[in-house]
């Protein structure tokens, strides 16, 4: 690697094995070089998925998957990042995910075939389906009321929100941007919603913040 260190994460445990049905033994002789904090160094899996369950915040997030879009892999990572309590896809069941880094082996992940299906699920666990789209009518993300329990989604790279997207939401949002360009890309705004999310609601004072 050109900047940084040659290798992500620990080589094999030195010293006595910790105890606790969280640590994987495989990891803990072989090293464990995947991209987690250190707080879940040497966890299985399952473990960690475990411990984040007890921890997910309320919101989720939805991406329409209709074409080969790399950038529903990066919406991904950041909803681990975030701690999204679901990611759904909506329309093809298959989508690119090198661009999520693995994360999505963290995450509770739903497919729904439609648009209406996602929504119908949304209302039936009391969360809003609100789209982001510079539609006429938007509301401004950095002004509205925005709900606890909501969900974000999300279309495709240049076409934005399908026709069928539109018409389940319960509402729609647009970012403020003051240059030339008539969007931003997908992953940028998913992170700066889901953020505006976190910093409305998150408890940011709790210990296991991360902030490298």
């Amino acid at each position: 690697m050109p900047y940084g260190p040659t290798e992500v994460g620990l080589g094999p445990w030195e010293g006595p094995w910790p105890q606790g049905q969280e640590y994987d033994e495989q990891l803990l002789r072989d090293g464990d070089r995947r991209n987690v904090v250190d707080r879940y160094r040497y966890w299985s899996m399952e473990a960690i998925i475990a411990d984040l369950d007890t921890r997910r915040h309320d919101f989720h997030v939805a991406i329409e998957n209709w074409q080969h879009d790399f950038n529903i892999g990066t919406i991904v990572r950041s909803a681990n990042a975030f701690m999204a309590k679901e990611v759904h896809i909506v329309g093809n069941r298959r989508w690119n995910r090198r661009g999520a880094m693995v994360t999505d082996r963290y995450q509770h992940v739903r497919h729904h075939e439609t648009a209406a299906g996602l929504a119908d699920y949304l209302h039936s666990i009391g969360v809003r389906l609100l789209g982001i789209d510079n539609l006429p009518g938007s509301e401004h993300l950095e002004t509205m009321d925005l709900p606890r329990r909501v969900c974000f989604l999300f279309g495709q790279e240049g076409p934005g929100l399908s026709p069928a997207a539109r018409q389940a939401c319960d509402g729609t949002f647009s970012i403020a941007q003051f240059g030339s360009t008539r969007s931003i890309n997908a992953s940028a705004a998913g992170a700066i919603a889901m953020h505006t999310w976190i910093v409305k609601y998150a408890d940011l004072s709790h210990d296991e913040v991360w902030r490298g």
